[in-house]
C-alpha cells in the first residue's frame, strides 16, 4: 500500500520552512491504519519481538494497536514525571532545551526482545533515549519500527546498527 497518499503535508508548521508530516489522515482511515499496523507487524515477528515499547505520545497510537496485533505486551515510555511507579528517566535535547523519557523499573524483563515503535524517525533524538532506557533496564532492542521516516535528518546514525522499519521515507 502506499501509505504516503495518506499523509498530509502542512507547509510552515510549527514555523516557517518546516513541512510538518500529519499522520492524523492516516490514523482517520481504518483500512489504511490497520495495514500500517499489519505491515509493521510482519518486521516485529521478523525480529522476534517479545515486548513493543512507545514513546510518548504518538508511539502509543503506533505501539499499543502493533502489540495488540502481535498478542504481546506494551511498554508505554513516557515523559517524566507521569508514571506513578518507580522509574528510571533519561535527559535529551530538543531543538530549543532540553526534555526527559522515562520507564518503570520494571517494564522490561532482562534479556526481553524489545522494538520500539513510534509515527517518526527525524533526528533520532527521542528514539536514542528510548534505547537507552531499555537498555539500562537490560533489555535488548531487536528493532525500530516507524510509519514515517525523514531520512535527510539522519536519525538512523544515532540508533546504530538496529534494523530500522520504516513505512514511508522522505
Amino acid at each position: 500500500m502506499d501509505f504516503k497518499q495518506y499523509i498530509r503535508v502542512i507547509p510552515d508548521f510549527p514555523q516557517p520552512g518546516i513541512r510538518f508530516k500529519d499522520i492524523t489522515t492516516l490514523l482517520k482511515d481504518g483500512p489504511a491504519y490497520r495495514a500500517a499496523i499489519e505491515e509493521l507487524a510482519v518486521f516485529a515477528r521478523e525480529v522476534q519481538a517479545d515486548v513493543i515499547a512507545g514513546p510518548e505520545a504518538r508511539g502509543f497510537v503506533v505501539g499499543a494497536p502493533l502489540s495488540y496485533e502481535m498478542s504481546i505486551g506494551f511498554v508505554p515510555i513516557r515523559k517524566s514525571g507521569k508514571l506513578p511507579y518507580e522509574s528510571i528517566k533519561a535527559d535529551y535535547d530538543l531543538e530549543y532545551g532540553k526534555d526527559a523519557l522515562a520507564v518503570h523499573v520494571d517494564a522490561i524483563v532482562p534479556g526481553q526482545r524489545v522494538l520500539i515503535a513510534d509515527d517518526l524517525l527525524a533526528t533520532g533524538g527521542t528514539i536514542e533515549t528510548t534505547i537507552n532506557l531499555i537498555e539500562q533496564l537490560g533489555g535488548k532492542v531487536v528493532g525500530a519500527a516507524f510509519f514515517i521516516e525523514l531520512s535527510y535528518l539522519d536519525g538512523r546514525k544515532k540508533i546504530g546498527d538496529i534494523p530500522v522499519k520504516s513505512l514511508v521515507q522522505y
